[in-house]
């Protein structure tokens, strides 16, 4: 792809209408989901209950319509142009796959069984701790350009990063999650965790870069005309399943309202620990602030719609695991906002105090 193109495909509105009110648009799924359960629970638990090899359909399908158009963003081809940025790419890959499962696996366990463990369904626990492991195993993807824009990002390093990042997932993700899910004491159903990541992984990127390949075919006009057009029914997929989810957690929810607030503690630490850790040791290694930018940011954010396609496949609508997952995407858009201002706000400190390196 020539540079013009890779630039274009960076060139994305900072923040659409329903990205940029994303929580407002969950905190009303939450409302609509609890009521929906609550005056209709035979349909809802109708549609629960419309599984093959234990994946929802319904939800299967929500899944799909919500991924693909994120990936079809992603230019594999890009893949070439990581020896460019070495040092800000092996920060990237060191905060993504050593540092964020593994600290957030040591969150869930310190707080869910440890200090709020009085404080939560004692049947749910580990339930918790798995769905905080599933979201934090899974970099974010498509978002991670909107945070680039919004830091002037390097254009080049994001797409690198984003291509590299999406790569090593098909292969790491699950072999992850099995560990931390086994260290932890929580059973692993390897069958349910491997379809999961040929079904919200695999199969998507592969399609996702078929359609893409149809589409630049035809110019980059073409491309960008077609995710204009889908990325609504993205967000709208979102919104669709999390007003299933919340129907089928009401119950659980109206029994303990603090259950939220309490699992995005680890999430939000989480959170301001990699994006520091990563904007510091990038400015250590004398790599450009807008490297560090979104060098930090993939190491903030999670490929959330992903962590709840798994958790929904692995535990079910019902579980806790699913919940966590949703208290990501609660507290995503304005947690990454923050982050974005405090690394814009911090450019001449970065500048200042950067060590030079050829």
């Amino acid at each position: 792809m020539s540079t013009r193109v890779q630039v274009m495909v960076l060139s994305v509105a900072p923040l659409n209408f329903f990205e940029r009110y994303l929580t407002l648009w969950v905190a009303l799924c939450i409302v609509a989901g609890i009521g929906l359960g609550q005056l209709f629970p035979g349909p809802v638990q109708a549609i629960g209950g419309m599984e093959v090899a234990r994946v929802n359909l319904p939800v299967g399908v929500l899944i799909w319509v919500m991924i693909i158009p994120m990936l079809l963003k992603i230019d594999f081809g890009a893949l070439h142009q990581v020896k460019g940025h070495l040092r800000g790419i092996g920060v990237t890959l060191v905060i993504n796959w050593l540092v964020k499962p593994f600290s957030m696996a040591f969150l869930a366990w310190f707080f869910i069984r440890g200090v709020f463990a009085p404080m939560l369904p004692a049947d749910q626990i580990d339930s918790y701790i798995a769905g905080l492991i599933l979201l934090a195993a899974a970099p974010c993807t498509a978002m991670v350009f909107v945070w680039s824009r919004l830091t002037n990002g390097d254009p080049y390093f994001t797409l690198s990063q984003v291509a590299l990042n999406d790569t090593i997932m098909i292969f790491a993700f699950a072999p992850i999650v099995g560990l931390l899910l086994g260290i932890s004491s929580i059973a692993v159903p390897w069958d349910t965790l491997v379809t999961s990541v040929f079904l919200y992984i695999v199969i998507p990127v592969i399609l996702a870069q078929l359609i893409r390949r149809q589409l630049l075919a035809r110019g980059q006009s073409a491309l960008d005309a077609a995710l204009g057009r889908i990325q609504p029914w993205s967000i709208a997929a979102l919104l669709f399943t999390l007003v299933l989810l919340f129907a089928f957690q009401g119950d659980a929810i109206l029994k303990q309202p603090l259950v939220i607030a309490l699992l995005a503690v680890p999430i939000l630490i989480q959170v301001f620990l990699n994006s520091s850790l990563a904007y510091l040791l990038n400015r250590a290694l004398g790599e450009k602030h807008s490297v560090a930018c979104p060098s930090a940011l993939i190491g903030a954010s999670n490929f959330f719609e992903l962590a709840v396609a798994a958790a929904i496949s692995l535990f079910g609508f019902e579980s806790g695991a699913a919940l966590a997952t949703v208290v990501g995407v609660l507290i995503e858009v304005p947690v990454m906002l923050l982050v974005v201002r405090v690394v814009n706000g911090s450019k001449d400190w970065y500048e200042a105090g950067k060590r030079v390196c050829p």
